[in-house]
C-alpha cells in the first residue's frame, strides 16, 4: 500500500516548534509500505521553526499577526500534486493542525479552542477525492 504521511509523524523535525510528532503506529506503517513525506508548510516556504499559525475565518494568519495564508495554500497545493502523481491509497495526517487536521483545528483566536473543521491541506486533499485520516484515528 502507498502511504502519504505528514512528516512530523515520522519524526522529522519539522513541527512549528521546531521539534516532531513522532507517532509509533505510523513508524509501523512505515516500515510495511510505501511511503511519501509531506509537511505542507515547509513545503510552502515557511521556516522551522516559525510562529504557530491558526486559520481566522478563512484566512491562516500566524499568531504575531503575519498573513501566512499564502504560504499554508502553496504547500497545500503542491501536497495535491505529488498525491495526484503518486496516488497514495491512504493519507495520514496530524490531528488539529491548521495545514493536516482532518476533522478539527484551533478556532483561529490562539486559546487553544478546537472546532469540527479541517486544514488547509487536508480539505484540499480531500475535496479532490483523496483518502485522509487524522493520526489519532489509526
Amino acid at each position: 500500500m502507498k502511504i502519504m504521511v505528514s512528516a512530523c509523524l515520522a519524526g522529522e523535525n519539522c513541527k512549528y516548534d521546531g521539534g516532531n510528532n513522532r507517532n509509533e503506529k505510523v513508524l509501523s506503517l512505515i516500515a510495511e509500505n510505501e511511503v511519501i513525506l509531506v509537511c505542507p508548510e515547509q513545503m510552502g516556504g515557511l521556516s522551522t521553526p516559525r510562529i504557530p499559525s491558526e486559520i481566522c475565518g478563512h484566512v491562516v494568519i500566524a499568531k504575531d499577526g503575519r498573513v501566512v495564508d499564502k504560504e499554508f495554500r502553496l504547500g497545500a497545493a503542491k501536497c495535491l500534486e505529488i498525491a495526484k502523481r503518486e496516488k497514495p491509497d491512504l493519507i495520514v495526517l496530524q490531528s488539529r493542525s491548521p495545514s493536516c487536521g482532518v476533522k478539527q483545528r484551533y478556532d483561529g483566536t490562539f486559546s487553544g479552542t478546537l472546532i469540527r473543521g479541517s486544514g488547509i491541506t487536508a480539505d484540499l486533499l480531500m475535496k479532490n477525492g483523496f483518502r485522509c485520516v487524522d493520526v489519532e484515528d489509526l
